[in-house]
């Protein structure tokens, strides 16, 4: 037979001390559980990494208030190229307007000095081409 010296009192004991080892086990683990939990919150919290995103949100604004003005600034100098162009066209089409205008008042004071001639040397003749003018004006319009 097997040594009977292990009483039921030094189980009970074994069992206390068991319990009290796994309590303190488990105490610990959910200390160190806490403890990594509260390092890593304050890591994430930390105020430097708060000012780094800050920073870096800030940075990528500034950069894209740069490019923007950039553009303003390029559409500005391509808009003011533009101005100029539309600006010299436009001389240049009203100078090309004169000359077509004196040329036409030229034209058409050369016809009128050639008519006032030819009435003058061919009244008759010029009494009746105005009343065939005007009598063929006369019927296209009475027809409307």
């Amino acid at each position: 037979m097997a040594n009977n010296n292990y009483s039921s009192s030094d189980m009970k004991k074994d069992v206390k001390d068991a319990a009290r080892e796994t309590a303190e086990d488990v105490k610990a683990g959910a200390s160190k559980l806490a403890r990594d939990a509260k390092d890593a919150w304050n890591e994430a919290t930390d105020n430097t990494t708060v000012d780094k995103v800050k920073q870096g949100a800030a940075d990528m604004a500034q950069a894209a208030r740069e490019k923007g003005e950039e553009y303003v600034q390029t559409a500005r100098e391509k808009g003011a190229e533009y101005a100029e162009y539309a600006k010299e066209e436009a001389d240049r089409l009203y100078r090309a307007g004169e000359r077509k205008a004196q040329e036409v008042a030229q034209y058409a004071g050369d016809y009128y000095d050639e008519m006032s001639d030819m009435v003058r040397r061919k009244p008759a003749q010029a009494l009746g081409i105005a009343a065939g003018v005007g009598f063929l004006v006369g019927l296209i319009l009475a027809r409307r």
